[in-house]
């Protein structure tokens, strides 16, 4: 069989273990000599391929290569960017197909979340139409958890991580000071329309009576009534009061509370600024004092923290999509299949990605308490394995050492893209 060149690719936002797959692909393929020749990484995502910025990974050291399953952010760049169908906009694909060609790539793994599983998809499906196919199959991630058919996505379980314990750190500072300062904190955290990140912080209580004393969903109607009570019960019961929220908040019509009126490059609405606004709340209607947190880009970026579980999964899921190709796969994502719980077991399994794309998996009501406002022991039994473990970084002066890569440009081939 003839040997080709292999395009990977990082998309959306990024997660404190994405260059962990980033590694799995790359030592997966140096395994197949014969049948893969170079890794070639897209600069930015996808651009990298429309643009011709194609990275030669063969020039990086083995020690950098090593040192990418821990290092955060996306080593490569990524980028939101959604390819239009091929009816929209058939130079895009065009342009695409032109590239792969004159690098002689013939497998794309594309690692990224749902718009990118979509992205991935059409990519398969018009490289066949227009008569240079393309093996594609895409590496599962976001911190969102919301990817379907699969138990959990890498990212996921060391978000997770970071949110339980800041929440149970916080929550220490506020007990503390609580009877002459702040009782009421809220710490705001990702999640569109899924509530598995803010679910994860269920896991900083051990007790009755242990923050967060309430958490919001997506997958919950929020009701400011009820949520007044509940912080004023919680006040009242304990001295004070912590609040996860999940940015996708939202009323029983489906406004969602955080919603500035902006869309990004996939049409999501931009959100931000719910905590300040619940806080507004309280201070309106409670009078009490409060303080506010927005986990934000720290909780994707936080590999410091990361959880072993998750660091195992993203490399293995990497390493699973070559195997796939290899073995004349196409138009799939590899998938966790959870077998038990205690003990915790886990195998790789497979997803076609029609089933996968554009699609989203919420948190289900049996993980949610009766009154919407906490995490059930089902719920707990479901997260507690995905943050297990720590797998720390080297660190080197007090501080954690990371990698960064030269991303050597291959000469180009092609005419310039016109954006």
């Amino acid at each position: 069989m003839k040997k080709r060149n292999l395009f990977y690719a990082q998309s959306g936002g990024v997660t404190p273990v994405i260059n962990a797959s980033a590694a799995g692909v790359i030592e997966a393929a140096t395994e197949y000599p014969a049948r893969i020749g170079k890794v070639f990484a897209g600069h930015n995502g996808i651009l990298g391929a429309l643009r011709e910025e194609l990275i030669d990974t063969s020039r990086e050291t083995r020690r950098a290569i090593q040192g990418l399953k821990n290092t955060p952010g996306g080593a490569f760049g990524s980028c939101r960017y959604k390819m239009k169908s091929l009816e929209e906009n058939r130079a895009e694909y065009e342009r695409l197909i032109s590239v792969f060609r004159a690098h002689n790539i013939g497998y794309f793994l594309y690692n990224g979340g749902g718009d990118s599983a979509d992205t991935c998809l059409k990519v398969s499906q018009m490289s066949a139409q227009m008569g240079y196919p393309i093996q594609a199959i895409h590496v599962p991630k976001t911190i969102d958890n919301d990817l379907p058919l699969t138990d959990n996505c890498p990212g996921f379980g060391s978000v997770a991580k970071y949110v339980a314990i800041s929440t149970r750190e916080a929550a220490l500072d506020i007990e503390s000071m609580c009877a002459t300062s702040t009782k009421v904190f809220i710490l705001e955290v990702m999640g569109r329309h899924a509530g598995w990140i803010a679910g994860a912080s269920a896991l900083a209580a051990n007790e009755r009576g242990d923050a967060p004393h309430l958490i919001l969903f997506p997958e919950i109607a929020f009701d400011q009534r009820r949520f007044l009570n509940k912080v004023t019960q919680s006040v009242e019961r304990y001295g004070y009061c912590v609040v996860v929220a999940s940015e996708g908040a939202s009323t029983a019509d489906g406004r969602l509370l955080s919603d500035q009126g902006e869309r990004d490059a996939f049409g999501h609405a931009q959100l931000g600024g719910l905590a300040p606004l619940l806080a507004g709340m309280i201070k309106e209607h409670l009078g009490y004092k409060y303080h506010w947190a927005v986990a934000d880009y720290l909780q994707r970026a936080a590999r410091h923290v990361a959880s072993q579980t998750d660091l195992d999964q993203a490399i293995s899921l990497g390493r699973a999509a070559v195997k796939l190709a290899m073995e004349g796969a196409n138009a799939v994502m590899p998938t966790v299949e959870r077998r038990s719980n205690k003990p915790y077991r886990w195998r790789i399994g497979t997803a076609p990605l029609h089933k996968v794309a554009n699609r989203e998996k919420k948190m289900p009501r049996r993980f949610i308490t009766k009154d919407g406002f906490g995490v059930t022991a089902a719920g707990r039994a479901y997260f507690e394995p995905l943050i297990a473990g720590e797998a720390y970084p080297n660190y080197d002066r007090g501080m954690p050492r990371y990698t960064r890569l030269k991303k050597m440009l291959v000469p180009k081939r092609c005419e310039p893209w016109e954006e």
